[in-house]
């Protein structure tokens, strides 16, 4: 195929430029919906790399990483090692994901009041789900149930997390908090909590309750999944 498709005053026009056009009226028109992943990726791309295609490297990366997610899951050293782009494009994937994260924090805490578990469990898969480490946070709430401040207590290798009880209790008596939400990762995929994950919890339940402090849930996010100790019935 033709690089090239007409030709003006000013010298030849890429073919792509057309197709650019018409990406971007598809989505002001159509919205997500109107653009497969690739194209999404690659409508995105043109605002950093305006002078080459790059729809190939839109498939590129999706073949390499495996998921739209996982492109935007990727550090900037990993999108730059996998070929085809440099850290200034890497750098607008990573701003967009931490635009993402951003809003879903907003919608979580705008009213103070947590809106829903969806709302919650959305905001912490946008921010851990992806992690390659376990994480540990743990959302602090005053009487009216309101967030008055999140914590991440412990970042581990793959495989385990240690977090101690006495630090959570001295957080949430630091921030005069009445009530707790856990929030762990699973980088394995799998949110089903394991042994030390339910230890965990009754340890943290019986000293919370000794303070009068009442911890609500335990979720343990994956990239495509969640847990919540509360809705099975396990605090």
């Amino acid at each position: 195929m033709s690089t090239e498709t007409k030709t003006s005053g000013k010298g030849t026009i890429p073919h792509y430029y057309g197709h650019r056009e018409r990406l971007r009226k598809r989505f002001l028109t159509g919205g997500l919906m109107a653009l497969r992943d690739y194209e999404l990726l690659e409508l995105l791309l043109t605002y950093a790399i305006p002078q080459r295609d790059v729809k190939p490297l839109a498939k590129q990366m999706l073949e390499h990483f495996g998921s739209f997610s996982q492109v935007l899951d990727a550090s900037v050293s990993e999108l730059v090692a996998a070929g085809g782009l440099g850290e200034y494009s890497a750098t607008l994937i990573n701003l967009v994901k931490a635009c993402l994260q951003a809003y879903l924090k907003e919608e979580v805490i705008k009213r103070q009041k947590i809106p829903s578990l969806a709302t919650l469990v959305d905001y912490c898969r946008a921010s851990m789900g992806g992690l390659k480490d376990e994480q540990f946070r743990v959302i602090f709430l005053n009487s009216q149930n309101e967030i008055i401040a999140e914590e991440v207590l412990q970042e581990g290798t793959v495989n385990q997390t240690v977090v101690y009880p006495r630090k959570v209790l001295e957080l949430a008596l630091q921030h005069k908090a009445v009530g707790m939400i856990l929030v762990h990762n699973h980088p394995s995929g799998n949110p089903t909590p394991s042994t030390a994950d339910r230890e965990l919890t009754h340890t943290l339940v019986k000293l919370s309750r000794s303070l009068n402090l009442t911890l609500h849930d335990h979720l343990i996010i994956s990239r495509h999944n969640y847990f919540s100790l509360a809705e099975n019935d396990m605090l």
